[in-house]
């Protein structure tokens, strides 16, 4: 009898498997501590909130990863007749579980057996799926061995230049038998399919692995360098986590750098979507070391979240955190998210049941900050996924003004019913309502213009800003600083995943969607400019935000790219903005091409140097696939620059819907330069203290900050470069602040 054998292609991607429970963590019993530091800070809401975490890390099941489907799957060997058919498709299934998991040479011994079980059982495979089967196996089995040398090397072993690509110097791999080992299953997968794209992009990163690229790669599946190079010529930043202790291994999650003690420094705090997986705390210092505080900050024991953001919730002055969980685990991942106060003390209290955050919970990974109704507090939007196989309503949050929160979003129109992958607030037709963006997985993006009443109306087909169809990041943004909002959206169609990706550098026809850049005109309206603004390669964004790197005016970003699967391997991207005319890609010469995959990004200028590094919460989603997060120093561009810290009394305190306006005058041309107030972009929190490249300008003819709440526009002239200023509400003075330049340790 003739088996079909399950093809190369589904080794699917885990946006693919939504509804299913594929994805969750290998949940098996570990949890530490249960409390916090103990003070008298802790509630009865606090105490619950950790024995709900503790209870979803001990008791969640897994019927893919966990321990269970191990021991059902080997059961089931045990069962099966041997030299069979079904003997190499368990065989498969066990490797696939084990390289998952992390347990790469059991991996490696299973998927062995399977590739010698090929030629035994071959007669019985249906005749269609033999060369399928042979490749899909032989494919696995390179991947696995790749696997094993990035172990060896890039996170055992792990330097700063570690996974940036195109791999050089330090890059290449000391420990050589991962690569060795896998370079003749890539090249037999070629012989059988010389256009699989995804096994030549593979077998061109193997040799750069072992120093042997492009000498050694055989001429026809050589991916020639000038592929990769960059649009122009950038200055190279350096990854510095290890030197500023910011180096932490995870899964993926999210990521916020903001000043949480008020001392002037920036603080890093990064989460894990591991159901076990610690919310960390790293408190800047004078010496440039971040010290771990999560213990003495009160927060061990809360557990998970792959997205985290900043506010000022109840408008205390000191910045609060809130933390999504759950998602992409469908009726599993029902977990409680966390709205987390600032203390004020340098403690922090989970106040989510008081606050009655957690009266219904869904899967959720996204969730933005505005005051929708003008009332001075900000209130919450929270974009879910699914419960079975039903997309989980949308919930807007108003603050109540004491503390607690009532979801209106059924009467307010936004309960949008799709699988949301992104939400941001943004006053597109500047009427002083924020506006809402909804990115949604499979289904039209929406775009709820604020009525000014309480309502919001789906403006989104009307105004061709509903594309693309799989789309994930977003953001709203002014790129070519002509004072009307833009809206930026990532696409995430996973068609052939690596293999559409290398097509796409190879310029060859590719499956998938690219992003969407939308420009706006300044009186509602948007057109699409993607392409005029050269913005066509297939990037595959999950982790994303923006910032200026140069110091020129204008907003660059990077995407932090991959999905699941580990044969992802592809770089993370960074654009430089040609002054609103086009983007160019800096990637190889910045030095920015990290393969791992990439999740919280954050432009922040974490040593008060003037300029922004980027900092990059990494890791994947399967258990073994942890990875320690990466912190891009800037070397500096002589270009001038101003911070900006807002404080609202009408307006909500941390001053979010904000616009800033800058007038300068370079080359003899006056300028203006445009920032909003909020924290950026998908899984990557900026701070809220907003940072403004300058260029050559020497003095800021003009600083006008209009206040959302009150309408009020403050203008300030002649204000002086390099500098942090301190500016209120109503108050017709701003105020220097002096902060301290710091070097990252042993730099």
């Amino acid at each position: 009898m003739c088996m079909d054998f399950p093809a190369k292609k589904l080794i699917v991607p885990l946006a693919v498997l939504v509804g299913c429970t594929i994805l969750i963590a290998q949940l098996v019993s570990r949890f530490g501590e249960r409390l916090g530091n103990g003070d008298d800070q802790r509630t009865d809401g606090h105490q619950q909130m950790l024995s709900q975490l503790a209870s979803i890390a001990n008791n969640a099941q897994n019927p893919f990863f966990g321990d269970a489907a191990l021991n059902q799957l080997k059961t089931q060997l045990l069962r099966t007749p041997p030299r069979s058919v079904p003997e190499l498709m368990v065989r498969f299934q066990l490797g696939e579980h084990e390289l998952r998991r992390g347990a790469t040479e059991a991996a490696i011994e299973q998927l062995t057996k399977c590739y010698q079980l090929l030629p035994l059982v071959e007669e019985a495979i249906n005749s269609e799926s033999r060369v399928e089967a042979r490749t899909t196996t032989t494919f696995l089995l390179a991947v696995a061995y790749l696997r094993l040398g990035e172990n060896e090397n890039c996170v055992n072993c792990h330097r700063s230049e570690s996974c940036i690509f195109p791999l050089k110097d330090g890059g290449i791999h000391e420990k050589r038998e991962g690569s060795q080992k896998a370079i003749p299953y890539l090249e037999e997968v070629l012989e059988l399919n010389p256009s699989d794209a995804a096994a030549r992009w593979l077998l061109n990163l193997a040799h750069m692995t072992l120093g042997t690229y492009p000498e050694q790669v055989p001429d026809n599946y050589l991916i020639e360098s000038a592929v990769f190079d960059s649009d122009e010529k950038f200055p190279r930043f350096t990854d510095v986590a290890t030197e500023a202790g910011l180096n932490t291994r995870s899964l993926c999650g999210g990521a916020i750098i903001d000043d949480f003690n008020g001392d002037g420094l920036l603080d890093v705090v990064t989460s894990d979507w591991d159901v076990k997986g610690q919310l960390k705390f790293f408190e800047g210092t004078r010496h440039g070391k971040f010290g771990e505080q999560t213990e003495a900050a009160g927060l061990t024991g809360l557990y998970g979240g792959l997205n985290i953001n900043q506010t000022d919730y109840n408008n205390d002055g000191h910045l609060d955190i809130y933390v999504m969980r759950g998602a992409w685990l469908a009726d599993q991942g029902q977990h409680p998210n966390s709205l987390i106060r600032n203390n004020g003390d340098g403690t922090f209290t989970d106040v989510t049941l008081e606050a009655g955050l957690a009266k219904k919970n869904y899967p959720t990974q996204a969730s933005a900050w505005a005051d929708f109704n003008q009332d001075g507090h900000l209130d919450l939007y929270v974009g879910n996924e699914i419960v079975g196989n039903n997309p989980a309503p949308s919930q807007l949050f108003k603050n109540n003004g004491d503390g607690t929160f009532t979801d209106v979003a059924a009467e307010a129109g936004v309960l949008n019913n799709r699988y949301t992958k992104a939400v941001v607030w943004g006053d597109y037709d500047d009427d002083l309502d924020p506006d809402l963006y909804v990115s949604c997985y499979g289904h039209p993006n929406r775009l709820y213009r604020n009525n000014g009443d309480g309502t919001f109306t789906d403006v989104a087909p009307d105004l061709g800003v509903d594309r693309p169809i799989w789309s994930f990041p977003a953001w709203f943004w002014d790129f070519n600083n002509d004072g009307a909002i833009d809206i930026f959206v990532g696409s995430y169609e996973i068609v052939d995943g690596t293999g559409a990706v290398a097509r796409s550098y190879l310029g060859l026809p590719f499956k998938g969607e690219t992003l969407r850049l939308y420009q706006g005109d300044g009186k509602g309206g948007f057109q699409e400019v993607s392409r005029q603004q050269k913005l066509t390669q297939l990037s595959l964004p999950m982790g994303a935000n923006f910032g200026d790197l140069d110091n020129d005016g204008y907003s660059d970003f990077y995407l932090g790219t991959g999905y699941p699967n580990y044969e992802a391997l592809m770089p993370n991207l960074m654009y430089r903005n040609q002054a609103g005319q086009g983007f160019a890609d800096v990637t190889t010469a910045g030095g920015f091409g990290h393969l791992q995959k990439g999740h919280g990004v954050v432009f922040a200028d974490l040593d008060n140097d003037g300029d922004q590094d980027v900092f990059e919460q990494m890791g994947g989603a399967f258990p073994g696939d942890s990875f320690g997060d990466v912190l891009f120093e800037n070397p500096g561009f002589e270009n001038h620059w101003l911070k900006v810290k807002l404080i609202g009394h009408k307006t909500n305190k941390a001053a979010i819907g904000a616009r800033i306006r800058v007038t300068i005058t370079e080359n003899e041309a006056k300028r203006d330069i445009f920032l909003y107030v909020n924290s950026g972009g998908s899984f990557g929190a900026s701070p809220l203290r907003k940072e403004l490249g300058l260029g050559k300008a020497t003095v800021i003819d003009q600083l006008e900050i209009r206040w959302p709440t009150s309408g009020q526009v403050q203008t300030f002239q002649n204000v002086p470069v390099n500098v942090c200023l301190e500016i209120e509400e109503n108050m017709q003075e701003y105020r220097k602040v002096s902060l301290p330049i710091i070097s990252y340790q042993g730099k």
